[in-house]
């Protein structure tokens, strides 16, 4: 039997419309949605399906959104639903978690709903962004960010020759310079609301540390690749406080990628919005086997 390797994706994966399809179902999927609304206080169902992307766009509704579109169609997905190991890039951690049964639909929207606001608030807090860096070596961007006066980390290994730096405008000004005169193909700002995964998310860890710290996380049906490990990792505490820690780490996407198929990962279904996943396993690899979850 051929492993299978679930993937959940995070931020930038919305659409306008997205989890529409699984709304007009009807049944439990449309329970889903509606239990939603309720637990977040708001209407998001009607922003998903008929909002602008300016509304979408924001990071208190894209969390939340991606998190239902990927968990009510993992859930949709029943006994179809195999997996031998999940994964999630940044956010869509917390969906994988939820699909493999560490925590509840409830709580990882909860956590969710936290972990949004939270984020929101620091980057409101102080000016900072991110920048996609193409075509060079991860080492060589790793020791021109240490070169940088100010914060400026590698936040996001996307796949090889693709890199995402994260912290202050100005030293993330300073670090495109410094890339594109050390050969990057491109350095780009990204239209983001500040520096995920770096130290200025740290007011935001650290509420996020106490919604996580009060919920319930059980064994899980099958290991989750973690990204600030990059490993299987069974144990409750231990996803608990990796998950605490990625806020403010690197998410080794790269790294975790090449975990799952080293441990035999024959062929990855991404769930949620968008093929964002699938294109950056045929990266590593352009014959993996990838697709996307339907019901």
């Amino acid at each position: 039997m051929s492993k299978k390797a679930y993937v959940f994706p995070g931020q930038g994966a919305q659409f306008i419309g997205m989890g529409k399809d699984l709304y007009d179902q009807g049944g439990k999927m449309k329970e889903r949605f509606e239990q939603a609304n309720e637990v977040l206080g708001f209407d998001i169902t009607s922003i998903m399906f008929s909002g602008t992307d300016e509304e979408l766009k924001e990071t208190k509704v894209t969390q939340p959104a991606i998190y239902l579109h990927s968990t009510i169609l993992a859930e949709a997905l029943g006994d179809a639903f195999q997996a031998d190991m999940v994964a999630g890039h940044s956010l869509g951690e917390i969906s994988a978690l939820c699909a493999a049964g560490v925590v509840s639909f409830e709580d990882g929207l909860k956590i969710v709903a936290v972990r949004a606001q939270a984020m929101q608030k620091a980057c409101e807090a102080e000016p900072s962004t991110m920048a996609a860096i193409l075509g060079l070596d991860d080492k060589v961007v790793e020791d021109i960010c240490k070169s940088i006066d100010g914060v400026v980390v590698a936040a996001n290994y996307n796949c090889p020759g693709q890199l995402v730096i994260s912290g202050s405008v100005a030293a993330i000004d300073e670090a495109c310079e410094k890339l594109t005169e050390a050969g990057a193909r491109r350095a780009m700002k990204l239209a983001v609301g500040g520096a995920f995964h770096s130290p200025l998310m740290e007011s935001a860890r650290e509420e996020l540390a106490a919604v996580i710290e009060a919920t319930e996380f059980k064994t899980g049906t099958c290991p989750v690749y973690q990204n600030v490990s990059a490993q299987a990792e069974t144990d409750p505490q231990t996803i608990k406080a990796n998950l605490i820690t990625q806020l403010t780490s690197p998410v080794r996407w790269t790294q975790t990628m090449q975990s799952m198929i080293a441990d035999g990962a024959e062929e990855v279904i991404e769930v949620g919005p968008g093929k964002v996943l699938q294109g950056l396993f045929k990266k590593i690899d352009r014959q993996f086997p990838t697709s996307s979850a339907t019901v």
